[in-house]
């Protein structure tokens, strides 16, 4: 067991963050003493997970690349989760999206009407879920209109 004491990797005093008038944090300090390749395989997992994710994603038809990322850049800016379970989740929509895509399935056939109310069912199986504004909604919804226009329109 090491009981050398190490420098925090990452120090912030004093964080405060609000939503609108919401309060949510106020005079928190955080301490990291985790070297930052630690830290981030604790926040993303390991990086060849990620990495094969992400070539994964890439061999994606245009369409499902976009829907891809937009559900991507949704769960990792408002979905709190640990390295394995994200890896794990980002692993399984690569899944989900690749055989879609083999299958011929549109897009809104994967994620309904409301890619919201998807993403948030889908991650309940990884995490607890967090606060998500009401504009990262919007911008998921929008990006997956969008996707669905570059794959022609086309529902079942």
């Amino acid at each position: 067991m090491n009981t050398q004491l190490r420098q925090p990797a990452i120090t912030a005093t004093r964080l405060r963050k609000s939503y609108g008038e919401k309060i949510v944090l106020d005079g928190i300090d955080l301490s990291v003493a985790m070297g930052i390749s630690d830290f981030t395989s604790k926040v993303i997992g390991d990086k060849r997970r990620w990495r094969h994710y992400k070539a994964r994603t890439r061999q994606l038809p245009a369409s499902y690349r976009t829907a891809v990322d937009a559900i991507e850049r949704y769960l990792m800016y408002f979905v709190p989760v640990d390295g394995d379970s994200a890896a794990s989740m980002f692993e399984d929509l690569a899944d989900l999206f690749e055989r879609a895509a083999a299958d011929g399935t549109p897009i809104r056939d994967i994620v309904g009407e409301d890619p919201v109310e998807f993403v948030e069912a889908f991650v309940q199986n990884y995490s607890k879920g967090g606060y998500v504004p009401t504009r990262a909604r919007e911008r998921l919804t929008s990006a997956i209109e969008r996707a669905e226009e570059e794959d022609g329109g086309t529902r079942s």
